[in-house]
């Protein structure tokens, strides 16, 4: 009799026995009715008690039924499903539903696809069968995390509209509201959620446990999607996680919610620069983007790619249809305007940060704002800790608290963080309204003094004077770089911070520490030719030894400057008027290994310049000058002198009186010279084999050249010196290239892909000497 029968199992055999009737397998049943095969499974085993009307019409629809049967079968499944709530409180719509879809979700494919993957693993591991179910794996749950404004819960609404017919038993939705005051307790939620699916009031237990496990037992038979919005932590989200069974948990959270074992993570990103074009696209309409389209290019950039960001300057457009992109971009390129920028209607990016900062602790707050005033793209805890006055431990705490709540991103590799562009704006802003200037300003000031001090220290361990045993004393010597590799990669890493220090000293007035920093970094230069900051940090050191009225010094820093501009901005001009200054001061102060390198330098600029003769002239005299000095200092600069002058006749058509010079040069290295380190003496004379291997190419001395070619290219390459290799590595390929050997060609990609890499004007030589290559091997091939 129907009163004896359990909930749901008159709907389990009346389905069975319309759909063996009408002849069709749970398959073909499937696919008429677009409900899946694991649905029907769980029906007929009476699985799922009671499924939902809409699911009940399309199968009713795809067997075919009267409309007397229809009913009948809607009658079974209305007895399996939750019982209204008591009188006093009738059922009504699902208090819990999901909030509506996006129209114009853009993007993330991948990770929507991640889900449906997932949402396909939800099994009793008999899908199609009658034998009885094995027991259900533990229900699935997604945690979806990233920094705010990153549309966490757009993306999880739109998954679960996507995945809601997997889940025929109901699809819930609860804002946790994490990021208020009082989030929502674990056991007022469960309460929620206890009532959505039909429990009366009365049924509901008063304890979070009793609630919990009452909520797993509701869930472990009926497939039911679960979105969790807006969570703080991980005790909130715990107690309502289903146990076993066929349903599926979207989580999303500003925090990582590390502390949940057992799930899935989708850690979302930040839209590509095509992706938010196309999300404003989507927005305004394909004719006013593509009007201008390289404006929606620019704003997707000054939106740092954020979707809130992104979405608000279309919300904002789209309601100013007559305003241009241009204009919006104009405004948002001003920094301090930008925020300002970003808010349409209740819609605003600072609102979005500002409900994460006032989730931090005081101390995290005051780490977050302070180290936005880092310079660069990222920043290392030291530097955090410097700015924030914290020990380095507790920097590296509220740096990986920030991380875990979404507010900085952590370098794969380095412990470095980095801010993302709208973020870096809003701390900023919460450093001018929370810290008095004087406390920015002696955070700044403890910052680059100790920027100052490592990099001195650092740079020292490049020295090439042998009578230096230790490098000068760094302000933290338990942490200090060991070794020059040690103190390279600290140097390439905090090349933003040290150059930032070095400008605020230069404002503030410290010029012997701006000296001291500048002349350190001398030898290191030599290394990093590639870096255009060279300009910076000797244009600064000039200043300040005019402030200080240092003509020696003045003369010193001059020539540094005169050699970063033509080595390192390719900027002949200014190398020339740097070096004719340097050269002024040291007549003048009677320096005359000064004058040496000023005339080199100025020779090295006319050469240039295209100025040949006038760069001899001054060669030869800078030669002669310094070939009469005693001092050991004397021979470096001579030997560079030579190399140079060897360099200009070659490239003037006297390359046998250049083979000449060059031999000189590698005379001197072999006999060595007092004062400097082995190292050194090594690298020049790499540089004299490479001039040496160059004269015979222009000699056509093919074969002879290619040995000191490949010495002097294994030399700067062991010195980590990676221009100089290159440029080594475009001679050699030159030499190859003469023999015909079969090396030449990838020899000369290798030198011309590298030197575009560092920004070389060498590169197009390459490129030159690769299409001659092509040209010979052409002809050699139509003879």
């Amino acid at each position: 009799m129907r009163g004896a029968m359990p909930a749901g199992d008159e709907f389990r055999q009346r389905l069975r026995h319309f759909r063996t009737r009408a002849g069709l397998s749970q398959e073909a049943l499937s696919e008429a009715a677009g409900v899946s095969v694991r649905a029907l499974a769980d029906m007929e085993r009476g699985r799922t008690l009671g499924p939902q009307r809409r699911t009940v019409q399309a199968l009713a629809e795809a067997l075919k039924l009267d409309d007397d049967e229809a009913a009948d079968l809607e009658k079974s499944a209305a007895l399996g499903r939750p019982r209204p709530r008591a009188a006093t409180a009738p059922a009504g719509p699902n208090t819990l539903a999901l909030p509506r879809d996006i129209r114009d979700f853009t993007a993330r494919g991948p990770a929507l696809a991640q889900l449906l993957e997932l949402a396909a693993t939800v099994d009793d591991g008999n899908p199609g069968g009658d034998e009885p179910a094995e027991p259900t794996a533990v229900s699935p749950v997604s945690v979806i995390t990233g920094q705010p404004g990153l549309g966490k819960t757009a993306f999880a609404v739109h998954a679960a509209h996507r995945l809601a017919p997997r889940f025929p038993d109901g699809q819930f939705a609860l804002d946790l509201r994490g990021m208020d005051a009082e989030p929502t307790p674990p056991r007022d939620a469960l309460a929620r959620l206890l009532a959505a699916s039909g429990i009366t009031d009365a049924a509901i237990p008063n304890g979070l446990d009793e609630r919990a496990a009452l909520w797993r037992s509701l869930l472990s038979e009926r497939r039911v999607l679960l979105l969790l919005d807006n969570a703080v932590d991980e005790d909130q989200v715990r107690p309502l996680l289903p146990g076993s069974g066929p349903s599926l948990t979207l989580v999303t959270s500003r925090n990582s919610l590390a502390g949940l074992d057992s799930v899935h993570r989708t850690d979302l990103a930040l839209l590509r620069r095509e992706e938010a074009v196309e999300l404003l696209t989507r927005i305004l309409g394909p004719e006013r983007v593509l009007a201008e389209a390289q404006a929606a290019r620019d704003l997707a950039d000054l939106c740092g790619h954020l979707p809130l960001a992104v979405r608000i300057a279309g919300q904002r457009l789209l309601s100013r249809p007559h305003e241009r992109l241009t204009k919006l971009v104009t405004r948002l390129a001003a920094e301090g305007r930008r925020l300002d920028g970003l808010q349409a209607g209740s819609l605003r990016v600072r609102a979005a940060f500002a409900l994460s900062y006032r989730q931090l602790p005081p101390v995290t707050r005051t780490f977050l704002r302070r180290a936005a005033l880092a310079e660069g793209p990222d920043f290392s805890p030291e530097t955090g800790a410097l700015l924030a006055d914290l020990s380095f431990d507790a920097a590296v705490d509220c740096a990986e608290e920030l991380t875990d709540a979404g507010l900085l991103q952590s370098d794969a590799v380095a412990e470095r963080y980095r801010f993302h562009d709208l973020l870096r704006l809003y701390a900023l802003e919460q450093t001018e309204s929370e810290d008095r200037p004087d406390i920015r300003d002696a955070a700044l000031d403890r910052t680059a003094r100790w920027m100052l001090e490592r990099a001195t220290a650092a740079a020292l361990h490049y020295e090439v004077h042998q009578e230096r045993t230790t490098p000068a004393q760094d302000p933290d010597p338990d942490t200090a770089p060991v070794g020059k590799s040690e103190a390279r990669r600290w140097l390439e890493a905090e090349r933003a911070q040290w150059l930032a220090a070095l400008h605020r000293a230069h404002r503030s007035g410290w010029h012997q520490e701006v000296l001291d920093t500048a002349q350190a970094m001398h030898w290191f230069s030599d290394m990093t030719q590639h870096w255009e900051q060279w300009v910076e940090v000797f244009t600064c050191a000039t200043d300040s030894a005019r402030a200080l009225g240092d003509r020696r010094q003045e003369a010193v820093h001059l020539n540094y400057l005169a050699w970063a501009h033509n080595l390192c901005a390719h900027n002949p001009e200014a190398a020339l008027t740097a070096a004719d200054a340097a050269l002024e001061a040291a007549r003048e102060c009677g320096d005359g290994l000064q004058e040496g390198w000023a005339l080199g330098y100025g020779a090295g600029a006319l050469h240039r310049q295209g100025r040949a003769e006038d760069a001899h002239d001054r060669l030869r005299e800078s030669a002669r000058r310094l070939a009469a000095l005693d001092a050991p200092e004397a021979r470096p600069a001579e030997l560079t002198i030579l190399n140079t002058l060897g360099n200009l006749l070659r490239h003037t058509g006297r390359a046998a009186e250049a083979l000449e010079i060059h031999r000189r040069s590698e005379r001197i290295c072999r006999t060595g010279f007092p004062g400097r380190t082995d190292e050194l003496v090594s690298l020049y004379h790499a540089v004299a084999r490479q001039q040496i291997g160059n004269d015979l190419v222009a000699l056509e001395r093919w074969h002879q050249a290619e040995a000191p070619l490949r010495q002097a290219l294994a030399d700067f390459e062991a010195a980590h010196m990676p221009i100089w290799a290159e440029q080594a590595r475009l001679d050699l390929g030159r030499a190859l290239s003469g023999i015909g050997h079969p090396e030449a060609r990838q020899t000369l990609l290798t030198a011309r892909d590298s030197l575009a890499a560092l920004n070389s004007p060498l590169h197009v030589e390459a490129t030159a000497a690769l299409a001659a290559l092509d040209t010979h091997e052409g002809a050699s091939a139509a003879g």
